[in-house]
């Protein structure tokens, strides 16, 4: 069996705004699904562990690549609701090693500026988990330029689910009224109301499916889908994704490449 070895240090980003496209229109908010470790290590001759660990080294370059590019948002789907149905073993290694992960890096991403959030459900996540993610949130709270969501123990179904349950208390305790609900009332009581649409969703390991992933944020959201495994994905493909993002033509169901602004309920 071959013997994993990690990538080098990842350069850490140069600035926002450095890299220069053949367009203008740079997404401010980018989800990615990180597809394929396993399949990527089954290939290589690897346990599927090392595919995860490759991934880690993955995310980081492309973290700095989204701020040189000068996008605002990254949202990656760390591990969904549906991630429970692996096997044990496999679920405590994520469990473990997303824990490590944000232990280790956290420092690196708040001296870069990075803002991490968490979205996804507290209910069987493990505590030590909850810990590291809340500490990270708490670390770099006041960064501004770039966030991060942590998307661990998440699902879009869930995320609508949970809104229309403090939805309906608010009902039930007077509150609000069913018949002043609208779309910003179901948007102000996801698990992070102020995050914005998202323009691009990329997936990655040519899987073409969104997978219950921010199906709220992703209603207007430009879709692509990669061939690299997300352990090969890096700032260069995702500059490419970019590229191809600022070559279409968003339309948002009328002439005009404009999005409606939100107004709040009362």
């Amino acid at each position: 069996m071959t013997t994993f070895v990690p990538k080098a240090a990842v350069p850490q980003p140069q600035g926002k705004g450095i890299i220069s496209f053949s367009h203008t229109n740079v997404p401010r908010h980018i989800a990615i699904i990180m597809d394929g470790n396993g399949r990527w290590a089954n290939a290589h001759g690897l346990p599927r562990s090392a595919g995860h660990q490759a991934g880690e080294t993955a995310l980081m370059d492309t973290i700095a690549g989204a701020i040189e590019a000068g996008v605002t948002h990254l949202s990656v789907y760390a591990f969904s609701t549906e991630n429970w149905k692996r096997s044990p073993s496999e679920v405590r290694f994520l469990m473990g090693y997303s824990r490590e992960v944000l232990r280790r890096r956290r420092d690196e991403l708040n001296k870069w500026g990075v803002r991490i959030r968490w979205s996804g459900r507290t209910p069987r996540l493990w505590r030590s988990v909850i810990k590291e993610l809340q500490e990270a949130e708490a670390l770099t709270r006041h960064n501004r330029e770039f966030t991060l969501v942590m998307c661990v123990n998440y699902g879009g179904r869930a995320e609508l689910a949970d809104a229309m349950e403090r939805i309906g208390e608010r009902i039930e305790a007077g509150e609000l009224k069913a018949k002043a609900i609208t779309e910003q009332t179901i948007a102000r009581h996801l698990y992070i109301p102020d995050l914005p649409e998202v323009d691009l969703l990329i997936r990655t390991s040519g899987e073409q499916r969104i997978s219950n992933f921010l199906l709220w944020q992703c209603a207007y959201s430009e879709l692509m889908y990669v061939p690299e495994p997300w352990p090969e994905f890096d700032r260069h493909t995702l500059w490419r994704c970019i590229e191809n993002y600022g070559a279409r033509d968003r339309r948002f169901g009328g002439a005009v490449d404009t999005v409606a602004t939100a107004t709040s309920d009362t």
